[in-house]
């Protein structure tokens, strides 16, 4: 019988919902630093943010919170979205918790305009978010929906050349470009903490930079700045090198591949 997206949905949903409480131990996300007043964000993230101070923004998959957080504490007036009901409910804990005034809402990327939230001036998406999603061009007509005119959106995620290598064989094994149909995987373990056991099952789909940024452009968005990154700010892949402090790289340092790329862009008035 042939699987749909909602089926798809349901189990990347619960395999998320299998990794919260697994994610709140882990040193990965360092969650009492954070609570004592570290920020999660990267510094790719704050350096090429800018100030948020008074600004209105939306989180897109959000997780239970940390980023929409630390740009609450920044000074930002921040809704954070995630599909995972466990993630949500961690998320508005932690709000109370540090006494921050964001919102926090479980949905579907898709469903997001459904909530009739208004319009922000920062849409704000970043690492290990696309993959989870199937059509690129509903998704950036709802980011361009949630903007104000002149709004700023602002993306960064690993690259999909990164995507298609197996971390473990270090083989080629994925498309490059988005076929429409899910590559399906058991999940053993999460990035987080490769120690912990678990029993999931997650499904997600390849974009190239074509689709990404073609989608954007169709709906109004225009882009500003584009970069590519020689390492990734986390170890969350495996076979991966320190390269220096929050830097890691997976591969030789002759053949350097690309591990992370930015986006921001304007929507036009």
């Amino acid at each position: 019988m042939k699987r749909s997206e909602t089926d798809f949905f349901k189990e990347n949903m619960e395999c998320w919902n299998d990794r919260v409480p697994i994610h709140k131990k882990s040193d990965f996300y360092d969650l009492d630093g954070f609570i004592k007043g570290t920020s999660s964000l990267t510094e790719i993230e704050q350096e090429y943010l800018g100030n948020v101070f008074g600004k209105r923004i939306l989180h897109l998959q959000c997780h239970f919170g940390m980023d929409t957080l630390s740009l609450s504490r920044a000074g930002a007036f921040c809704t954070g979205i995630d599909f995972s009901k466990t993630a949500i409910e961690e998320a508005r804990k932690l709000n109370t918790l540090i006494q921050q005034n964001a919102e926090f809402y479980e949905c579907n990327v898709y469903d997001v305009l459904k909530l009739n939230l208004g319009q922000f001036d920062i849409v704000f998406t970043t690492f290990g978010t696309i993959g989870w999603l199937p059509d690129l061009d509903l998704w950036a007509e709802i980011i361009s929906h949630s903007l104000n005119n002149g709004g700023q959106f602002y993306f960064c995620d690993f690259h999909p050349a990164l995507y298609m290598f197996d971390f473990n064989t270090h083989k080629l094994a994925y498309s490059y470009f988005n076929s429409g149909v899910p590559y399906s995987e058991d999940e053993g373990s999460t990035y987080a903490d490769r120690n912990y056991q678990m029993n999931s099952v997650s499904h997600f789909w390849s974009h190239s930079l074509d689709e990404i940024i073609s989608s954007l452009l169709r709906h109004g968005l225009q882009i500003q700045l584009f970069k590519e990154f020689d390492y990734s700010p986390y170890n969350c892949f495996p076979n991966m090198r320190s390269i220096g402090l929050n830097k890691f790289r997976y591969g030789s340092d002759e053949v350097k591949i690309p591990h992370v790329y930015l986006i921001k862009a304007i929507k036009g008035k």
